[in-house]
């Protein structure tokens, strides 16, 4: 049964905004924490600072009915779950400065039985850092039952949705509730359950932690396979998706797609954690990451073979989200891709067509040879059409659009 009526939502990004509109319309009062003016004012305004599926209509909703509010300073609650960002360094082990900062932020407000969980997807013991940082800052609290010190409960619940099904699959799909008490993973367990229908399993923090970084990677595998099987039937002259299409007619076998690389937060980033976390045990792991890695450079290789001996060529370079139908650029192939050409190339001109957004991101904008552009102006001025994304609207084209040009079509939708 929750007993919890505040809740701080610290993040408002892809994750934590959907995370406290579909917590408001269950009836919590929620409290949204953004270190971005222009989000925390978009939200005030009942407005979404990016695109995806219902999620405009919720926040409005709540935000309307005084149940969703956000702002710059992190307030006291009930409790707060953490969405903030953890990217990869250099040396591809996990930046957990905005976990702290999240916890300096949140630390100050607390008095002892608050519910403190982090949802951002973690590294191994990411969660048990937390939660010393925050009796590091308040020494007066502790995490220990047995302490005569009033308690911070501490549980770790990764997010386990698809960017453009966000606000169906928080309701519908299991969750994953890990605490570093048992206490914890209940309180977490309760909060959860008063929007998830999917069932709840309940463990401790850091084999939570590790079930999300697997099921990441165990995708990343199996596209590492499928891409790898591109570059090997390129060779062999085979097309790749008739190969998949007719090897997967076997019943125990479901070899997903190949694409020009992997993006996104999760895909991209996850597994580095696991390799991070034990480098001699995870050769495949690692392996799989840099096959991925490795795809855009052989993808910038056959445009490069195709415009060899043209001057001014143009390439018509569609898409630069990390998946279909989303405008969501974080880690994209595409982007790296679209960048790396018109710096390998030289005299290269790079038309990008993007439905999705609308100015190019800051690693694109200062190159004076790409220009974002519409589809059928990229595609008729294009001596080379580059197809990275499957957006619906390029499966839509009319073929005759691409009569007469030279073609790389990572996603195999108009073999």
């Amino acid at each position: 049964m929750n007993e919890i009526k505040t809740v701080a939502v610290i993040g408002l990004g892809y994750i934590g905004l959907p995370t406290a509109a579909i917590l408001a319309t269950n009836g919590i009062n929620v409290i949204g924490v953004d270190v971005k003016p222009s989000s925390v004012e978009a939200i005030n305004r009942g407005e979404v600072p990016f695109v995806e599926p219902d999620l405009a209509t919720q926040v409005a909703g709540a935000v309307s009915q005084g149940m969703l509010k956000a702002t710059l300073d992190t307030p006291a609650a009930d409790a707060y779950i953490v969405a903030v960002p953890t990217p990869f360094k250099s040396d591809k082990t996990a930046d957990l400065s905005y976990i702290d900062a999240a916890a300096r932020s949140l630390a100050p407000q607390l008095i002892g039985g608050e519910l403190v969980i982090l949802e951002s997807t973690s590294p191994p013991g990411a969660t048990q850092h937390l939660a010393d940082y925050l009796v590091s800052l308040r020494p007066d609290l502790s995490l220990d039952p047995a302490s005569r010190k009033p308690l911070i409960h501490v549980a770790h619940c990764p997010e386990r949705v698809l960017p453009g099904r966000v606000m169906i699959e928080l309701v519908t799909n299991d969750r994953i509730v890990g605490g570093l008490t048992r206490a914890a993973a209940e309180l977490a367990r309760d909060l959860y359950g008063v929007f998830c229908q999917g069932d709840m399993h309940i463990t401790d923090a850091t084999t939570a932690e590790m079930a999300k970084l697997v099921e990441n990677s165990y995708r990343d595998v199996n596209i590492a396979f499928a891409n790898e099987l591109s570059i090997i039937s390129d060779r062999l002259g085979i097309n790749v998706w008739e190969l998949i299409e007719l090897a997967n007619h076997h019943p125990r076998v479901n070899i997903l797609q190949p694409g020009p690389g992997v993006g996104g937060h999760c895909i991209a980033v996850d597994p580095w954690f696991i390799v991070a976390a034990a480098p001699e045990n995870s050769s495949l792991i690692r392996q799989a990451r840099e096959t991925n890695d490795a795809k855009p450079a052989w993808v910038i290789d056959r445009v490069a073979e195709l415009v060899q001996g043209k001057s001014s060529p143009t390439v018509a370079a569609l898409g630069l989200a990390f998946k279909a139908n989303i405008d969501d650029l974080r880690e994209s192939p595409a982007v790296a891709i679209v960048r790396s050409l018109s710096e390998r190339l030289g005299d290269v001109s790079v038309l990008v067509a993007e439905p999705h957004v609308e100015e190019l991101p800051a690693s694109l904008k200062n190159s004076s040879n790409i220009k974002l552009v519409a589809v059928e102006d990229a595609i008729a001025e294009a001596d080379v059409v580059l197809l990275l994304v499957d957006h619906d609207v390029f499966k839509l084209l009319d073929r005759e659009l691409l009569h007469g040009k030279q073609i790389v079509d990572t996603r195999g939708i108009w073999r």
